[in-house]
């Protein structure tokens, strides 16, 4: 029997050369977490209830790392590298108990790691209404709840909840959503079935019309439940996403089946906690006027003369009465910036009825 080929003297001097980085760096992450559990103790000395987790703050030093970042390591590559330090010195204080929309394996899974780090407990919920509850009864400290999809549109019933719950929106993510055609052999060998979430199959539909037009699509509550159908079963297949593969040990038929490259899905961060600015903010506000001509237009109108940019206006129908409505609406700025509270202060002044509903970091 050969032995194994020595190793090339370039490339061991250049692997020593790593090892030394790498107990450099990981001397360099204790000091860090050492300094963090100090300033929970500050913390916890001037606010005993404190959250160890500060969007705001994570933001800034997100922020902050990719503009000194130099590369060759690509920009988008640090949020997710130091998003997981913060998370692994936060819950040396305590783990931060997340609900989000199940079951395991759906994006709001991901959505949740992607904020928070995996260093948190996730706590799936069956349904939105269920999250809010959570959250409301303390039983977990955040909620990540969908918002609304690029291609598919609003999550009225996030919406909706977010009208007379008193928890804020403190964070936002978003999502690129990459859907895979997942199955246990990672052949369409004996598949009879494609399940996924009406939405899913609604954005892939060309691409199952392309490549699998006779086989039977059949809509599930999830993609994370369909990825569990076919993990339990060799004639399903699922749509699903990369979190999928990895908790249920799935392999992809296709990758990135999705109609529509840039499919993107927005999530809000809610929770009991008032943000401070960040820098780069939103806010996000509901109101509703009385229903006659021009009530809109003269509401909003202090935000182009406070040169406050609206991003977004959505309506909902307010259900207390023929044609009344909510508007939905998003501003740049955090709600404390002077420019964003006088714009504000006026539309209050002439809405029937306004709420903010949340001030946060940017995505």
């Amino acid at each position: 029997m050969n032995d194994a080929a020595p190793t090339p003297a370039p490339l061991a001097g250049l692997r020593d050369e790593i090892d030394a980085i790498d107990a450099q760096v990981l001397e360099l992450l204790n000091r860090r977490a050492k300094i963090a559990l100090r300033v929970g103790e500050v913390k916890r000395a001037i606010d005993p209830d404190a959250q160890v987790f500060r969007p705001e703050r994570e933001a800034q030093v997100v922020r902050r790392l990719e503009g000194l970042n130099a590369g060759p390591l690509p920009r988008e590559a640090i949020g997710p590298i130091f998003r997981e330090v913060m998370s692994a010195c936060r819950s040396l204080e305590r783990s931060a108990v997340v609900a989000y929309l199940g079951p395991e394996g759906t994006y709001s899974e991901q959505a949740v790691i992607l904020q928070f780090g995996r260093a948190v407990s996730r706590r799936a919920c069956a349904t939105i209404d269920e999250i809010f509850r959570e959250v409301e009864a303390k039983a977990s400290d955040f909620g990540v709840i969908p918002i609304e999809n690029s291609t598919e549109g609003t999550v009225n019933r996030s919406l909706d909840l977010l009208l007379n719950s008193p928890l804020r929106i403190c964070g936002e993510v978003a999502l690129a959503i990459h859907h895979h055609l997942l199955t246990k052999s990672g052949a369409m060998t004996g598949v009879t079935r494609i399940c996924a979430h009406p939405q899913a199959l609604a954005q892939c539909a060309n691409w199952l019309d392309r490549h699998h037009p006779a086989v039977e699509r059949v809509p599930v509550a999830s993609n994370g439940l369909a990825a569990k159908m076919a993990s339990d079963d060799e004639t399903v297949a699922a749509i699903a996403g990369d979190l999928a593969i990895e908790r249920y040990g799935l392999v992809a038929v296709a990758d990135h089946i999705q109609d529509l490259a840039r499919n993107t899905t927005r999530f809000a961060v809610i929770g009991s906690i008032d943000t401070t600015s960040s820098g780069r903010d939103q806010t996000s506000i509901v109101f509703s006027v009385a229903n006659q001509a021009g009530a809109v237009h003269e509401a909003i109108e202090p935000l182009a003369r406070h040169g406050v940019s609206m991003t977004r206006f959505e309506s909902r129908p307010a259900r207390t009465g023929v044609w009344v409505y909510h508007f939905y609406i998003d501003v740049e700025g955090h709600e404390s910036e002077p420019k964003v509270a006088a714009a504000l202060a006026e539309l209050k002044g002439r809405a029937g009825f306004f709420k903010v509903l949340g001030a946060y970091p940017l995505a």
